[in-house]
């Protein structure tokens, strides 16, 4: 039976591999925008948290005594490869890839909200202090992104019905 802190450390490597996942799915997405500079400017600016986030979990990791897994960061990255192929084929892309980045930043939101409570119930609290200011950090993009879900729709269904103009991306 595996101990509170074995589940934090195990859920921490979680969060590194899905960071490793999200950073590379935004830097796939952002290659691809080239009509939207706002939304490719969140984006870039949410690559950069995110690395920083994935260092931060790792060094929670560290301190913990273990290191980050290997297998987890792969699959995670295999996930994303996966994920910025389907959007070539797609002709609404850039909505599509507004919709998944939102989709993902609550999925990221659910586990840092998990990791906080694990953090503090283990007595861990600078692990809670990361999480918490990591949690900050995904709700205020996925808070963004839901505000900008509309203007992006209408700018692209007005790309989408202007003659020899691109709206997928």
């Amino acid at each position: 039976m595996a101990t509170a802190q074995e589940h934090l450390l195990d859920w921490l490597r979680d969060a590194h591999a899905m960071e490793q996942q999200a950073e590379q799915m935004l830097q796939s997405f952002s290659e691809r925008i080239e009509h939207y500079p706002q939304l490719k400017t969140r984006i870039d600016q949410h690559i950069e948290e995110t690395r920083w986030q994935q260092q931060q979990v790792e060094n929670c990791i560290k301190r913990l005594g273990s290191s980050t897994s290997t297998l987890k960061d792969i699959a995670g990255k295999l996930m994303a490869f996966g994920q910025g192929l389907s959007g070539v084929v797609m002709s609404d892309e850039v909505i599509k890839g507004a919709m998944s980045g939102y989709v993902f930043e609550n999925m990221e939101i659910a586990s840092y909200t998990i990791l906080s409570a694990a953090a503090e119930t283990v007595g861990d609290l600078e692990t809670k202090r990361v999480v918490q200011e990591i949690l900050a950090q995904e709700e205020a993009m996925a808070q963004w992104m839901l505000a900008h879900l509309p203007e992006l729709t209408t700018a692209f269904l007005t790309r989408a019905e202007t003659p020899d103009v691109e709206a997928k991306r």
